[in-house]
């Protein structure tokens, strides 16, 4: 005999519901492991965490009132994203990329960035160039404030701000990464590097995408990444060990 659709409703509900309260807690388990995540990154892009700096997992805990467990899960995240490294005897801490990691960030940034406003120019819009405006007089103000977590930031979202103007997700998470990382290359191996300097770089980023010229705007992100590079110390002098000890 058929059941009616309400039977068929008062037998089915039971485990929808256990469905929906699983589905529940595992959403709120995603929230909390996200939002520890996006709190480390941020300071690590912002340079309030800096390479070698333990995260003892109880402290996080504590702070984000949530359980080890999820502190764990993000850290395991944040371990695949290069950001974090997991040491069997000290636990967690933020990442100390090497001088040879630094120049393949910095040579993948180049090869995705320079093809990126090269086809970025054939498609950008009136209203995209008016975002990118707006978002460097965001860059100037930092600046001219002496904001430097602020503008560390903004500089830095000026690259995913052009990846999400392509439409492509994939790009753009995948220059997320790089970006995160080169924060943390900055920190190690920044020298003096204008902040200046490279805002004005982003200026003719825009003036070249524009014009639309795709050969102009390619050339110019590849000098910029370049004079970013150029500015941390990779190649450091080998030390005379009688010059640094004999005063």
């Amino acid at each position: 005999m058929a059941r009616s659709a309400a039977a068929l409703r008062l037998i089915d509900r039971p485990g929808r519901t256990g469905r929906t309260a699983r589905s529940g807690a595992e959403t709120a388990r995603a929230d909390g492991t996200r939002r520890i995540v996006e709190s480390i990154t941020a300071a690590i892009v912002e340079r309030r965490l800096m390479p070698g700096t333990k995260l003892a997992e109880q402290k996080i805990a504590d702070i984000f009132k949530v359980s080890r467990t999820l502190v764990r899960q993000a850290l395991n995240q944040l371990s695949r994203d290069r950001l974090v490294t997991l040491e069997p005897a000290r636990g967690a801490i933020v990442a100390t990329p090497s001088v040879e990691e630094a120049r393949q960030v910095f040579e993948a940034r180049a090869m995705i960035e320079t093809a990126l406003v090269r086809r970025l120019c054939a498609n950008i819009t009136k209203t995209q160039i008016g975002v990118l405006n707006a978002h460097l007089s965001a860059e100037q103000a930092a600046l001219a404030r002496g904001d430097v977590p602020g503008r560390t930031r903004l500089l830095a979202e000026f690259h995913t701000l052009l990846a999400r103007m392509a439409g492509n997700d994939v790009l753009t998470e995948l220059l997320t990464d790089l970006l995160s990382r080169s924060s943390l290359i900055s920190l190690m191996y920044q020298s003096t590097h204008s902040a200046e300097h490279s805002q004005q770089e982003h200026v003719e980023i825009v003036l070249a995408l524009a014009r639309r010229d795709a050969r102009a705007a390619a050339r110019l992100m590849g000098q910029h990444l370049e004079s970013v590079e150029r500015n941390l110390r990779l190649d450091p002098r080998e030390p005379d060990l009688a010059a640094a000890l004999v005063p």
